[in-house]
């Protein structure tokens, strides 16, 4: 008998043993493959981060605007025959659920005009943004940017300006159309809206900065760029060419400050997108050659085509430092047209140079 138990008790010990180690082995293999999950995930959250950091939208202090640089730096000008303009065939389509929204805005534009309440809004024929591609050409990587358009019309615009508003199901345009990891990629009935915004230097070095009219439909009160042209299709397509947005500036230039091509430079600086409200924009920098601020001024007191879209006009030091200032100047931060603070900032990169401009920038900031 005590042979017997004793042969037990070491079979017993040695099963102890093995089954201890292989106890071991599992919560061991346990913990590493939960250590395996968990730098899944953070290396899944640093690459969002990442991911975020690379596409952030133009903040400058306490100034955070939606306005997202797509193309362009500043410092050195995209070239007007590396614009590649083309509009496709048939016109934007709203979904199903979006054409009762178009309707409506229809039908009050049309009572109001009958009623005399107001004055109504023109349904004027505009371009949709298809898609915004960038390329570099091989030799000297210069850019290379294809613009495709389809047509559409400003009702279609501003039903499409809802992105918030609720489907019958509770979702909205924003969350079922939308991906914020994704801001290049949005359907076309979404981006109804292209803009040239113009940052207008004068010859004796004033940067021309307008508060747009309570009067317009979009962005009504706020501070904008010298100068800033929708995209018509009836005006800038003539003979059913693809629109040049050299020439989109021109016009602005023109029916906005009453100033001809003759009388200035033009760059184009840059391919801006509003991520919010999904405008697109051609920044451009104008130096006018001869024209000094209080002669810009009088012959605006002469007549200006399209007077009514803005009801003031400023006239502020183009330097770094007082630019920045007003960007950040208490009554102004809150009040800018989202495009504008990147347009400034682009036109100081490209006429002073961006190391000196972030160094005055980073000064103003520190003393905000």
């Amino acid at each position: 008998m005590d042979g017997i138990d004793l042969g037990n008790g070491i079979v017993g010990a040695i099963l102890g043993v093995v089954f201890a180690t292989l106890f071991q082995q599992w919560t061991q293999d346990l913990w590493f493959k939960a250590r395996r999950r968990s730098a899944g995930v953070v290396r899944s959250l640093t690459y969002r981060q990442e991911q975020g950091r690379a596409w952030a939208t133009f903040s400058l202090g306490p100034l955070h605007t939606p306005a997202l640089i797509v193309e362009g730096d500043g410092d050195r000008a995209i070239a007007a025959e590396s614009v590649h303009v083309q509009v496709l065939a048939g016109e934007v389509e709203l979904p199903e659920e979006m054409t009762g929204w178009r309707t409506e805005i229809e039908d009050e534009e049309n009572r109001a005009a009958e009623a005399g309440e107001r004055r109504p809004v023109w349904n004027g024929p505009r371009y949709a943004v298809e898609s915004l591609e960038v390329s570099r050409t091989a030799l000297d990587e210069q850019s290379e940017v294809h613009l495709r358009l389809k047509p559409t019309d400003y009702y279609t615009f501003l039903a499409a300006q809802q992105l918030d508003r609720r489907f019958p199901d509770g979702t909205t345009p924003r969350g079922r159309y939308l991906d914020p990891d994704a801001p290049l990629t949005a359907p076309g009935f979404l981006q109804c809206s292209f803009a040239a915004n113009v940052a207008v230097v004068t010859a004796d070095h004033l940067l021309v900065v307008s508060r747009r009219s309570e009067r317009v439909r979009m962005a009504p009160g706020l501070w904008n760029s010298s100068v800033n042209e929708g995209l018509s299709r009836h005006i800038d397509s003539a003979g059913r060419n693809a629109p040049d947005l050299h020439a989109v500036a021109r016009r602005g230039m023109r029916e906005e400050l009453s100033i001809e091509p003759h009388e200035y430079s033009l760059v184009l600086l840059a391919f801006v997108l509003d991520v919010d409200k999904r405008h697109w924009s051609a920044h451009f920098y104008a130096r006018l050659n001869d024209l000094t601020g209080d002669q810009l001024q009088a012959r605006m007191s002469r007549g200006v085509a399209d007077r009514w879209e803005h009801d003031t006009i400023e006239y502020v030091p183009f330097r770094t430092t007082d630019v920045t200032r007003h960007l950040l100047s208490p009554e102004r931060r809150h009040r800018w047209a989202p495009l504008a603070p990147s347009l400034f900032h682009l036109a100081l990169v490209h006429v002073h140079g961006r190391a000196s401009v972030e160094r005055a920038e980073a000064q103003v900031v520190r003393r905000a």
